[in-house]
């Protein structure tokens, strides 16, 4: 396939095309959320390409997951550059390492372990340390703290204290200390390494190795790194290595992303670029494609009051909205009900489940959510935890359909195939009525069946053969199939992904900040998630929070202080699962600009954008709160202000829900004056 430079810089907006044609570096892409920049760094490097500017094969592009790296391959075939290396750091070291170990090390490289744990318990029985499942999986994430963060065992004491992270699973830092270098010992007793060990000795091969160094810069001579707020000081030092004396480097990043600063990311490293490389080049992508002007302007609102360095602006291109919503409920039972009877509404509307998600911050918060949409019989996935293709289901699903794959007839209905060759390793029609451990399986299982379906479903019919290198294919890349299901996922999981529809729950101090976020840097990073929930969503955003962990508990929780900046505090709710809602219109349905004033953002335009309302039916409206305001004995505007009649006489509800979406209209106004106020709408 020929593609031309200008068919290639076709479509891009005016900074996605100075992206693409700032070839040679250094260069970096400022890239807010939903700008377009996988396209505009897929583009960079097809025109560089395409106008010999590039070899190829002398392209390293590196992202952090697996799926990024398929998506920018995908994206890099569609525009005639199959032959560029587009993989993650891991990847990419990991294939350096196996090919020049030989050479620098002699003999074979020691077997790498796909999980720690088994090592780290090893490690604590030497120790004569009792640690159960958690406190595992904690020491686990300090190793690989330590390790990405070049912090020696000795060394671990000290860093610790100044990071902040003492007390992990109990164990003082002193105790960590030990571990870790235990855990040294019991790799090299059992000749393995882990994968953050490929990243270390192939540093310490290149610094130690000028020829084997020079072989590599040779052969990547052009390096682009995506997400990168997202860097260690172990990978950035690799990456360092990689470039050399090269300037030839584009790094594409949004410090108002970074989310991993506990497992030991840098922003500093994207906020510092200039002091690195002072004659670096600056884009900035600004362009929201993703998301309406609402909620794009809740982002922004959110963002405002960050101390993030180098803040983007989001600038929504889509037309305007439904606007966010803020509800509170009396506890995390009546939150989760009230999710998902929302859920069921949007679905029997004809929304896709599959475009919808729940986000939270803490995987704990999964339960009464997946409980809640079990009772309703709605699918969903959890993401996050246990890889996909790791699940022992998915193992031993996937080992019987290569068996089974054998000896199929020729022309065998690749759905009947899988579905009967499923069912044997645990797969039904419908899903368990509960929660927990056997949901999980049965949803992982019909992936798997959702997946043939796709497969057959593409044009001339797809085979068994096709099904099982789909298989294979996504096996490598991690890209697990998709659940035709809601998604509960948390925050940092979340991360990269979005829904059309995205509900954000437990936005309530202690969960949205954390409270384990003591100062004003990590309250600051809870900022930055929660930044990154509500630009997932596309087209509707809603908040919630509960004043009570339990039913009937005493309601001490408050709303998250990051809503304080939209909304005033919700009311209490009436009931479980009733709250009053907060709707937050801030940006104008016409041209996008802010609105101010509640007047303006009842209407939802600014002030250079005319009313368009029915002012007949707006006069009928102030007659109406006139006779209601004498029969009540209460002022006009305790019955509904100007803005909310005006709102009414712009958007004509028809429905009492959508009443209740119209801004003003709560669920006190809605049960006192709904049946009136839409008959007065209807003209009767």
């Amino acid at each position: 396939m020929t593609i031309s430079s200008d068919e290639i810089l076709a479509g891009l907006d005016p900074e996605q095309r100075e992206v693409a044609t700032s070839i040679g570096g250094p260069v970096c892409v400022l890239a807010g959320a939903g700008t377009g920049k996988t396209r505009a760094i897929t583009h960079r490097i097809a025109y560089g390409v395409v106008s010999g500017q590039y070899n190829p094969a002398h392209v390293l592009a590196l992202t952090f997951t697996a799926k990024a790296a398929a998506e920018m391959r995908s994206r890099l075939r569609g525009l005639g550059s199959e032959a560029v290396s587009a993989r993650t750091f891991h990847a990419a070291a990991l294939r350096q390492l196996r090919y020049f170990w030989p050479q620098a090390i002699g003999g074979a490289m020691p077997n790498l372990i796909s999980s720690k744990v088994p090592a780290v318990a090893e490690t604590c029985r030497r120790l004569h340390l009792s640690v159960d499942k958690p406190a595992l999986r904690d020491i686990v994430s300090e190793l690989e703290w330590a390790k990405v963060s070049m912090v020696l065992p000795e060394d671990y004491p000290r860093a610790a204290r100044a990071a902040g992270r003492e007390g992990v699973a109990g164990f003082d830092p002193i105790s960590i200390s030990r571990i870790i270098g235990r855990y040294e010992d019991v790799k090299a007793d059992n000749n393995v390494i882990d994968f953050d060990d490929v990243l270390l000795l192939l540093h310490g091969i290149l610094n130690d190795r000028p020829e084997i160094a020079h072989r590599v810069r040779g052969q990547y001579r052009h390096l682009v790194v995506d997400e990168y707020q997202d860097v260690s000081p172990l990978q950035q030092q690799l990456l360092k290595v990689w470039l050399g004396t090269s300037q030839d480097l584009c790094v594409v990043g949004d410090a108002a992303q970074t989310i991993y600063s506990f497992a030991g990311a840098r922003s500093h490293y994207l906020t510092s670029f200039t002091k690195e490389f002072p004659s670096a080049r600056i884009i900035k992508l600004e362009r929201n494609y993703r998301s309406t002007p609402q909620i794009v302007s809740a982002a922004n609102t959110v963002l405002e009051g960050a101390s993030t360095r180098l803040k983007l602006r989001l600038a929504s291109q889509r037309e305007s909205g439904i606007a966010p919503t803020v509800t509170a409920h009396a506890d995390d039972v009546a939150e989760a009900q009230a999710t998902a009877e929302a859920i069921s509404g949007l679905i029997a509307q004809g929304h896709s489940a599959q475009q919808m998600a729940i986000l939270f911050r803490t995987n704990a918060q999964s339960e009464a959510f997946e409980n809640a949409l079990a009772e309703r019989g709605i699918n969903y996935l959890v993401r996050g935890g246990e890889k996909f293709f790791q699940r022992q289901e998915v193992m031993t699903a996937m080992t019987a359909l290569r068996t089974a794959a054998n000896v199929a007839k020729e022309g065998q209905d690749l759905v009947e195939f899988a579905q009967d060759i499923l069912s044997s390793v645990g797969w039904k029609e419908t899903a368990p009525p509960t929660a927990g451990a056997a949901r999980e399986r049965w949803e992982a299982l019909q992936a798997l069946v959702g997946l043939a379906q796709q497969v057959a479903e593409r044009p001339g019919g797809g085979t068994v053969q096709d099904y099982l290198a789909e298989l294979h294919e996504r096996a490598e890349a991690q890209n697990a199939p998709g659940v035709d299901g809601v998604t509960l996922a948390s925050i940092h999981t979340a991360k990269g992904l979005e829904w059309d529809v995205v509900f954000v729950v437990g936005a309530s101090e202690g969960l949205l900040p954390i409270s384990l976020a003591k100062d004003d840097e990590a309250v600051e990073e809870e900022r930055r998630l929660f930044y990154v929930a509500l630009t997932r969503a596309r087209d509707v955003l809603r908040i919630s929070w509960s004043r009570s962990r339990t039913p009937g508990g005493r309601a001490s929780r408050k709303q998250s202080r990051f809503l304080d900046t939209l909304s005033p505090e919700s009311a209490p709710s009436s009931g479980r699962g009733r709250g009053k809602k907060t709707h937050l219109v801030t940006a104008c349905k016409n041209c996008g600009s802010n609105v101010d004033g509640p007047a303006r953002k009842g209407l939802g335009l600014c002030e250079d954008c005319a009313p368009e309302y029915d002012e007949a039916l707006f006069a009928r409206l102030r007659e109406w709160r006139k006779s209601r305001a004498e029969e009540d004995g209460v002022p006009a505007y305790v019955v509904c202000n100007n803005s909310v009649l005006g709102a009414l006489a712009q958007h004509r509800p028809g429905t009492l829900d959508e009443l209740m979406r119209v801004p003003g209209i709560g669920s006190a106004k809605a049960e006192r004056y709904g049946s009136e106020l839409l008959k007065i709408v209807a003209g009767e």
